[in-house]
């Protein structure tokens, strides 16, 4: 794993606990719930969500700014973590954050493929992929871009606008991204209103991008 990782060992864990982090047999469990995905390629499909906790990018507009300190999150056993979805039909689990790829994530795919349930991951793509998935969102962030084996394996790129410069960052990163992969801009929520109408003119204009809207926050579920 990247030398990033020792931002782990910062937060007072004992050499047990290290080891079992780095092995991706614990991870700090910010939240987990069953409900609609609102984005993207997959938008209405049902899935078991799995956020975990740390982060080290920093965007300014990020929703769920609480989930950058990974410190403040109960480490959980995976094992654990995954039995949580027995409780539902859940077909899919989506890994998000912060940002997910900071862990490894090998054992937490390999028990969901033993459950025949299809592994989705929404990542900036700024640390080594790890884990089988079905499929790979990558959401690339100006701060830190992403590795060169998340641009060649991710199925969708999608990148957030939050003014009209984005637009350019789009194209920067639609050019380094494999070319079978799903084009998406999305408004930033914050500024929804007042960027959608620029969004909806440059997808008119380059065809070859789709938008991506934040249907959850239209019907108000996780």
């Amino acid at each position: 794993m990247q030398e990033k990782n020792k931002l782990y060992k910062l937060h007072g864990l004992n050499d047990q606990q290290n080891q079992l982090v780095e092995q991706g047999l614990l991870l700090p469990l910010m939240e987990s719930f069953y409900t609609l995905q609102g984005e993207g390629y997959n938008t209405g499909q049902a899935a078991y969500f799995i956020r975990l906790g740390g982060c080290d990018i920093g965007c300014h507009w990020c929703d769920v700014k609480e989930s950058w300190n990974a410190n403040v999150h109960a480490l959980t056993n995976t094992v654990d973590i995954i039995k949580l979805t027995d409780q539902y039909q859940a077909k899919a689990v989506v890994v998000t954050g912060g940002e997910p790829l900071i862990y490894n994530l090998n054992t937490l795919t390999d028990l969901c493929k033993k459950k025949q349930i299809k592994t989705f991951i929404e990542t900036s793509g700024s640390y080594p992929l790890t884990g089988n998935w079905d499929w790979i969102c990558l959401s690339p962030k100006k701060l830190q871009e992403p590795l060169q084996d998340a641009y060649d394996k991710a199925n969708e790129l999608k990148v957030i606008v939050h003014n009209k410069n984005d637009f350019e960052f789009a194209e920067y990163q639609a050019k380094k991204t494999n070319a079978s992969a799903h084009l998406y801009i999305q408004p930033e929520w914050s500024k929804h209103d007042e960027i959608l109408p620029s969004i909806i003119n440059y997808i008119k204009q380059y065809p070859k991008w789709k938008i991506s809207l934040q249907t959850h926050k239209y019907m108000k579920i996780p």
